[in-house]
């Protein structure tokens, strides 16, 4: 005879069966494994310094809270960059001690000088806050005088003008007549054998604008006065006249209401302050 089955206990021992199997779950429902901390302080640029401001609990907050935490983190960081950037105001100060001693490079400065002046120039460059200079010439207009500039008189062309003891080179200005479409550059000279005789080359010439930030410039005309200035540099006129022409275009990088930067066809810049 078989022995009876107790129903009950089979019941139990089935139940106890099914307890031990665990349900499958399919892979749709798992949420993607959180990423590695280190790897996501890494993929968006968090410092070590931002990483201790973080919970102490950072494991057992929500994946949303941590990828939150992450991005505040990282905005911080990134405004805090921007908040350490030079103002056009620092800049100019920068640029204006770079500058001293250098007699405007016109007659070289070191390479190292000239990286430096010309990074400066980019910054401000980068803040300019005329972006469509032809279109406000009023900002352009009036006097001006330059302070720095690329264009070089070097070597057997200083000795031929006689820039090196017997003939000293001055201030360099422009006037920007906007009415009539014109601009005049002054360069004053001292001739130290002629009883320290002053006088000035003058390049006169007309604008057109080109775009919203570049004008087209045609010579006019030129004169050295006194004569006897004019005498004096008459052999090598063309040879001043070719330094100083500023016929070509001109790209307007930079204007405010002091300062003006400019850029020419020949890869020179110049920078001018406003005068009175």
């Amino acid at each position: 005879k078989r022995p009876k089955i107790n129903k009950k206990s089979k019941q139990h021992k089935e139940m106890a069966t099914k307890a031990l199997i665990l349900p499958q779950i399919r892979v749709s429902h798992l949420s993607p494994p959180l990423p590695n901390t280190i790897e996501m302080m890494i993929r968006n640029n968090i410092s070590a310094t931002n990483f201790i401001n973080f919970p102490r609990n950072f494991n057992k907050i929500s994946r949303f809270e941590q990828q939150r935490t992450i991005f505040v983190a990282s905005e911080q960081q990134q405004s805090n960059v921007e908040v350490s950037h030079s103002t056009s105001s620092q800049i100019k100060i920068q640029l204006y001690d770079a500058l001293q001693g250098i007699n405007r490079g016109i007659f070289g400065v070191s390479s190292d000088k000239k990286f430096d002046i010309e990074e400066l120039v980019k910054q401000l460059e980068s803040q300019n806050p005329t972006f469509e200079p032809t279109l406000s010439l009023d900002k352009v207009a009036g006097n001006w005088r330059l302070i720095y500039s690329t264009i070089s008189i070097l070597g057997s062309k200083r000795t031929k003008l006689g820039l090196r003891d017997f003939i000293t080179l001055g201030d360099l200005y422009q006037n920007i007549d906007i009415s009539q479409g014109k601009a005049v550059n002054v360069i004053k000279f001292n001739a130290r054998g002629l009883s320290l005789l002053s006088g000035e080359l003058r390049i006169e010439a007309s604008f057109k604008i080109a775009s919203k930030s570049r004008v087209d410039i045609f010579y006019n005309n030129s004169g050295i006065t006194p004569d006897q200035l004019m005498n004096v540099f008459q052999k090598n006129y063309n040879l001043l006249l070719g330094i100083f022409n500023p016929e070509g275009w001109l790209e307007i990088t930079y204007v405010d209401e002091n300062l003006r930067i400019g850029r020419d066809d020949k890869g020179n810049i110049f920078v001018l302050e406003r005068v009175n």
